[in-house]
C-alpha cells in the first residue's frame, strides 16, 4: 500500500517537475543537447557534494537527535546535547559519534542531488505555468510558488531514497548492548526484507511526506526569498556587485533551516518511531536496557501521535529538538552555500530559481 502510494505520488510530482523542460524542448522541436545533459550532471554532482559535506559536518548531532527521539522516558540516560555527546563518547568512543553516518551519506548524497535538481526543474515548470496563467512573461516566482517547488523536490527526493533512511534510522540507534546487530547497510536491508517484507522499507513514509512539504518547501522558499530581498533592498550593506557574500548566504541558509525544521519536527519524531515497528529487538532500545520489553505497536501515523502524546506528553514530539536545531542551522547553511560554490566552480549558473 505504502509503496503504491509512493509510486503514485512520484508519478504525479514528476509530471510537474519535468513540465518546463519538456515544454521548452517541444517548442524548439529538438532533443536535449550535450551541453544540457552536461549541465544536468553538474547540477546533480553539486547537489550530492553539498549533501555529503553538510551531513558529515553534523553527524554526531544527527545521531544524538535520533537516540533522543526513541529514548525510553522511564530510563533516561542523558537529557541535554552536551551530556548526550559525552555519554556516547564514553560508552562507544569516537566512532560512536559517527555511527550510521556511512549509511546516512549513502542516502543523503543521492537525496541531495535529486532534491536540488528537482527544485530547479520544478521551479522552471511552475514559473512557466504562472507566466502563462498571468500572461506576464516577466513574472517571477513568489515565496508561495517557491514553497510549492520545494515541496515537490522534497517529496521526490525523499521517496526515492526512503528505504535508505529507514535502514539508517535502525543502524543509528543500535548500541553495543543491543541484542541484535545489523552489520551494515546491505545486511540491514536484506534482513528487513527477509523478516518484515518490502513494505517495511516504507514504514513512516506518510508522516515523512507530510513533514517534507513544510520542511524542504520552507527551506527553499525562505532561503531564496531572503536572498532576493537582501539583494533588491540592499539592506545592511551586505550586497557587493549584486551578489551576497558567503557569510550572508550562510546566515540565510541558517534562517531557512531553523524555520523549516521547527515546523516539521513532530512529524520527524513520529516517523522515527514508526520505523522501529516490526523490529523485534527495537523494544530494548526504546524501552531501555531491559526491564520492560513491551512490543512497539502503532497502527498508523495518527495512532503513533496519540500514543506518544498520551504516554509521554506533548513535549515528547520535540524530543531531540535542541541538538537537531544545533545541527540543522549549520547543515542547511553549508548545503546551500556548498551547492552554489560547487556549481560556480563547475561553471554552471548558480542561481537556484532562475
Amino acid at each position: 500500500m505504502a509503496s503504491e502510494d509512493v509510486k503514485t505520488g512520484e508519478s504525479a510530482v514528476s509530471t510537474i517537475v519535468n513540465l518546463a523542460e519538456e515544454a521548452k524542448l517541444a517548442r524548439q522541436g529538438v532533443k536535449p543537447t550535450r551541453e544540457q545533459i552536461l549541465s544536468i550532471c553538474k547540477s546533480l554532482v553539486a547537489g550530492g557534494v553539498a549533501g555529503g559535506v553538510s551531513r558529515t559536518a553534523v553527524a554526531p548531532l544527527e545521531r544524538l537527535k535520533i537516540l533522543l527521539q526513541v529514548q525510553n522516558p522511564h530510563s533516561i540516560k542523558y537529557n541535554g546535547t552536551v551530556q548526550g555527546l559525552k555519554y556516547i563518547w564514553r560508552t562507544e568512543g569516537f566512532r560512536g559519534l559517527f555511527k550510521g553516518n556511512g549509511t546516512n551519506c549513502a542516502r543523503i548524497v543521492p537525496n541531495s542531488a535529486v532534491k536540488f535538481f528537482s527544485y530547479e526543474q520544478a521551479s522552471k515548470g511552475i514559473l512557466l505555468l504562472y507566466q502563462q496563467q498571468t500572461g506576464n512573461e516577466d513574472a517571477q516566482l513568489t515565496p508561495v510558488l517557491r514553497l510549492g517547488a520545494g515541496a515537490c523536490a522534497g517529496i521526490i527526493a525523499m521517496s526515492a531514497t526512503y528505504p535508505m533512511d529507514m535502514v539508517r534510522g535502525r543502524l543509528t540507534v543500535q548500541t553495543e548492548k543491543s541484542p541484535y546487530q545489523y552489520r551494515g547497510i546491505v545486511h540491514a536491508l536484506s534482513t528487513v526484507l527477509r523478516e518484515e517484507g518490502p513494505r517495511a522499507l516504507y514504514k513512516g513514509w506518510l508522516p515523512s511526506v507530510i513533514g517534507v512539504i513544510p520542511y524542504v518547501g520552507l527551506n527553499f522558499a525562505v532561503y531564496e526569498s531572503l536572498k532576493d530581498w537582501l539583494i533588491k533592498s540592499k539592506s545592511f550593506g551586505l550586497v557587493e556587485d549584486s551578489e551576497l557574500g558567503v557569510t550572508t548566504r550562510l546566515a540565510c541558509g541558517a534562517a531557512a533551516g531553523t524555520v523549516g525544521q521547527t515546523v516539521a519536527y513532530p512529524l520527524d519524531v513520529i516517523r522515527r518511531r514508526m520505523q522501529m515497528v516490526g523490529w523485534k529487538d527495537a523494544a530494548s532500545i526504546v524501552t531501555g536496557d531491559g526491564k520492560t520489553k513491551a512490543p512497539l505497536e502503532y497502527t498508523g501515523m495518527i495512532d503513533a501521535f496519540r500514543k506518544t502524546v498520551r504516554h509521554e506528553g506533548f513535549r515528547a514530539l520535540y524530543k531531540g529538538l535542541v541538538p537537531n536545531s544545533v545541527k540543522v542551522v549549520p547543515s542547511i547553511a553549508i548545503a546551500f552555500v556548498t551547492y552554489e560554490q560547487v556549481k560556480d566552480i563547475l561553471g554552471v549558473e548558480i542561481r537556484i530559481s532562475d
